[in-house]
């Protein structure tokens, strides 16, 4: 039961690896199976020579097989540390509140100390999500101020819309084409809403 268990764990990492290394694992197994037929040859043949050459190359073959999954488990592995960090210190993080980084790596370290190891990963993670939840601030207020600003001037086009909303509220310009957009669904779903 155990090496089926590990198999299927071997399947299902090796559908979850990238496109790229389930293509590194075709060739091994088309050099074995080649080395196989060559062996098979080799002893109804008697040859001796070729057997001992073609046995070197069956074992070479078998070590990259070897190497080659490793390598996909090794991925699988930091691929799934990686996101169950991420959800692990996003919770964290929208639990605790704050912006302090190092504040957040140390406490999250002293409630999963099995991290210790691994404090940069969780430094840069932690980087990373607090640049994700300042951007949903952004575009949550930017989305509200909008709304109502359209409100004020329904009669105006997009243009006119954008335009005088980027001069009003200045520290949106940097987001402009994400103002234009917004704009025009807001207006969209109005007309939408006034057509019903």
């Amino acid at each position: 039961m155990p090496r089926c268990s590990r198999l299927r764990c071997f399947i299902r990492e090796y559908g979850e690896s990238s496109k790229a290394e389930r293509l590194s694992f075709i060739p091994p197994f088309m050099i074995l199976t080649i080395e196989i037929i060559l062996i098979y040859h080799a002893v109804t043949l008697n040859e001796a020579f070729v057997i001992v050459l073609t046995s070197i190359l069956l074992s070479i073959s078998i070590i990259e097989i070897i190497f080659v999954s490793s390598e996909i488990h090794e991925r699988y592995l930091k691929r799934n540390f990686d996101k169950v960090l991420t959800i692990k210190l996003d919770d964290f993080i929208n639990e605790k509140g704050g912006k302090n980084v190092k504040k957040f790596v140390t406490d999250f370290i002293e409630l999963y100390p099995e991290y210790e190891a691994h404090r940069n990963e969780i430094y840069r993670t932690a980087c990373k999500i607090l640049e994700t939840h300042k951007e949903e601030s952004i575009e949550k207020e930017l989305s509200d101020k909008l709304k109502a600003f359209i409100k004020k001037r329904k009669d105006a086009n997009v243009n006119e819309i954008v335009e005088s909303f980027i001069k009003e509220y200045p520290k949106y310009k940097e987001y402009l084409k994400e103002v234009y957009v917004r704009t025009c669904q807001i207006k969209a779903d109005d007309a939408l809403d006034n057509h019903d």
